[in-house]
């Protein structure tokens, strides 16, 4: 019973994705911030539909948007998200900024 509903989720999720592409093809008056946080949010949550364990804040993608990475990190942060094993590796090299959501999918923030 669970499975369908956690697929059918995860197909949402795929498809906010998708039209948040589309959206910042077209522009549609929203910030690189907010595109970012917005597709940062939309696979957090179909990593949590999988059942992927946030709890260690990993990185989400290298690529949320150009220039952005998404992270996963505690509110309020925790050592453990200090951790480079638990960071996006690309910010510093590819991305110079990152979102970041906890682990409920929520935007702790974006800079």
């Amino acid at each position: 019973m669970r499975k369908p509903l956690v697929f059918g989720f995860a197909a949402l999720a795929f498809i906010l994705i998708l039209l948040s592409g589309c959206v910042q093809q077209g522009g549609a008056g929203k910030t690189p911030a907010e595109l970012a946080s917005d597709k940062c949010t939309a696979l957090c949550e179909i990593e949590k539909g999988k059942g992927t364990d946030l709890s260690a804040g990993p990185c989400l993608s290298n690529s949320a948007a150009e220039g952005w990475v998404c992270d996963v990190a505690h509110s309020p942060r925790a050592e453990i998200d200090n951790s480079p094993a638990n960071q996006c590796p690309e910010f510093g090299k590819t991305a110079s900024h990152f979102v970041e959501v906890d682990g409920n999918c929520r935007i702790i923030r974006a800079a």
